[in-house]
């Protein structure tokens, strides 16, 4: 499998369950910038959207977004419970935490990285951001991790995106729960693999 990625971007959360998994898989670097990869390729001939992770599979398949394709690496080894087994209630509770974090967390996030954005439209993301990590903080009390005491997927990708609040200036402190599950999450070996695969950590 091929996982193009780029640093620190949403793609991490897949590069995480990817080492969780301990599956064999070669990390291609594509920059959101140019849309090239090393050999110059143009990434737009792989997504063309432009925007990764892009999880290639064995006989050519593309997969894309995120939250679909951390379910497929978790589903390819089920014995690391990275996820719960399809069709029980608790991995639609799964698919429920992903959604979330993708589309109220995630998305939030993008005004705040766009140049010439008006400060009100970054306020008002920030305000959405907060508004939706007190929520998830508030879930997070007495459990070691979104679903209890296993990690799963949608654990590395809450941690993928609270990364972010560093680069703009957006102040995690009131969120004690998700401050202690980033911690444990950062401790994890796999966490710790992608992160300095991604030149991130040393």
């Amino acid at each position: 499998m091929k996982l193009y990625y780029s640093p620190a971007a949403c793609s991490l959360s897949p590069h995480i369950a990817l080492y969780e998994a301990g599956l064999k898989f070669d990390a291609v670097l594509a920059s959101t910038k140019t849309h090239k990869l090393a050999d110059g390729t143009d990434f737009y001939s792989i997504n063309p959207l432009g925007y990764v992770p892009v999880l290639e599979l064995d006989d050519g398949t593309r997969l894309t977004e995120g939250a679909a394709i951390v379910q497929y690496i978790a589903d390819q080894a089920p014995e690391k419970k990275l996820a719960p087994a399809n069709g029980t209630l608790d991995r639609y509770k799964l698919q429920s935490l992903l959604h979330f974090i993708s589309t109220e967390i995630h998305k939030n996030f993008a005004p705040l990285f766009k140049p010439g954005m008006p400060p009100e439209a970054q306020q008002m993301a920030k305000d959405s951001i907060t508004g939706r990590l007190k929520w998830i903080d508030g879930e997070l009390a007495g459990k070691q991790y979104l679903m209890g005491d296993q990690f799963t997927v949608a654990d590395g990708y809450l941690f993928n995106v609270t990364n972010w609040a560093a680069f703009v200036k957006l102040d995690l402190s009131p969120f004690t729960n998700v401050l202690a599950l980033r911690e444990r999450v950062a401790a994890r070996p796999a966490v710790q693999q992608a992160m300095k695969a991604e030149g991130l950590i040393k």
